[in-house]
């Protein structure tokens, strides 16, 4: 599957930001979509994660209560929707598929090519 991440940009704290993800290839619905990000000289992080049917969410407890994911499987598309943003959400985020509901970057197999994040305090 290929997956390709946009909707980033600039920011102030305290605004939103909406990410997108299309996916094509094999289908979509059979995919575990997560979200990850890169914030500059650190690791890959886990933000959050939505399984195949859309039923259920993960996420990371720095994102929780702020961040959303959702699905649509009609239109091959995972989003990503950011609230209350902070300047530490800053960083490179990216989309991906696994095979199952998982919390590790090493769990999936397909990345997208990533989109920039970056909030103003």
């Amino acid at each position: 599957v290929q997956l390709q991440a946009s909707g980033g940009g600039l920011v102030q704290a305290g605004g939103s930001l909406r990410l997108s993800c299309a996916a094509s290839g094999r289908t979509f619905s059979s995919f575990a979509m997560g979200w990850f990000r890169q914030a500059p000289g650190k690791e890959r992080e886990f933000v959050g994660v939505i399984s195949r049917s859309g039923g259920t969410t993960y996420y990371a407890d720095s994102v929780k209560g702020r961040f959303t994911i959702s699905r649509d499987n009609a239109k091959n598309t995972v989003y990503l929707q950011m609230n209350s943003l902070k300047p530490e959400d800053t960083a490179v985020y990216y989309c991906a598929a696994a095979s199952f509901t998982a919390t590790m970057k090493d769990d999936y197999a397909y990345w997208g090519q990533g989109t920039q994040v970056t909030v103003s305090s």
